[in-house]
C-alpha cells in the first residue's frame, strides 16, 4: 500500500529569533498576509481525503484559510519541554546552560522535565505510519516545523541528531510517500523542460 503524506508547516507568528518552545500564539498579521500569499499554491492539497493539523493555534488557524477543514491531532502536537515551554532557545541557555547542552547532545536527554527528542520523534513516526488511507490514498497535515523535522527523521530512519540539521521553513510543503516503516522523501518541482541541441 503506497500513500502520499504532505506536510505543511504552519505559518509563523513572530520573527524565527523569538520562536519559543510550544509556540501557542495565535498568528499575527504578517503570519495571515503569507498564508494569504501560499493560498493558490497550497489550497490543491485540500484535495486530500484525509487533513489533519497539529493542536497549535497557528496550525489550526493555516489550515483552515488554506481551506483543509483540517483534523486535529494530537500526536502531532509539538515536542512536550517541560518547564521550558514559552521560552526561546537563548532563554532557556541563559537559564540552564548546562541542561540546555545536554540536550542538543544526547536525544534521550529530559532536562527539562518534558519529553526526549527520541520520544518525539517515535510519537510522530507512529502517527505517520497508522493512517488510514486505501492505497494511492493523500493525507496533507498542516503541522508546526519541530513536527516536521521530526517526521522527516523517521522516515528517512535517519539518527535523531539528523533532526538539527533540518530546516522547515513556514508554509514550506514536504511530501513522504510508502506506507509504515517504509518512507521515501519525494522532492517536487518544475518538470525538466527538455535539452535543445
Amino acid at each position: 500500500m503506497q500513500l502520499r503524506v504532505t506536510f505543511v508547516a504552519a505559518a509563523r507568528s513572530s520573527s524565527l529569533l523569538a520562536e519559543r518552545f510550544e509556540d501557542d500564539r495565535p498568528l499575527d498579521q504578517a503570519g495571515w498576509d503569507e498564508v494569504l500569499a501560499a493560498a493558490r499554491e497550497l489550497l490543491p492539497l485540500a484535495a486530500a481525503e484525509l487533513r489533519y493539523c497539529s493542536p497549535t493555534p497557528r496550525s489550526r488557524a493555516t489550515g483552515e484559510a488554506l481551506g483543509y477543514s483540517p483534523l486535529v491531532q494530537l500526536a502531532l502536537r509539538d515536542c512536550d519541554m517541560g518547564r521550558w515551554r514559552g521560552l526561546t532557545l537563548g532563554e532557556a541557555m541563559a537559564r540552564e546552560p548546562g541542561s540546555v547542552d545536554a540536550w542538543l547532545a544526547d536525544p534521550r536527554a529530559t532536562p527539562h522535565g518534558g519529553e526526549s527528542l527520541l520520544t518525539f520523534i517515535s510519537r510522530v513516526g507512529e502517527w505517520l505510519d497508522t493512517r488510514p488511507v486505501e492505497d494511492g490514498g493523500r493525507v496533507v497535515a498542516v503541522a508546526e516545523p519541530a513536527v516536521i523535522r521530526a517526521a522527516l527523521v523517521y522516515a528517512l530512519k535517519a539518527p535523531p541528531s539528523t533532526y538539527w540539521n533540518i530546516d522547515v521553513r513556514p508554509l514550506s510543503a514536504t511530501t513522504v510517500t510508502g506506507r509504515a516503516g517504509r518512507w521515501n522523501l519525494r522532492f517536487e518541482g518544475a518538470p525538466a523542460h527538455p535539452v535543445r541541441g
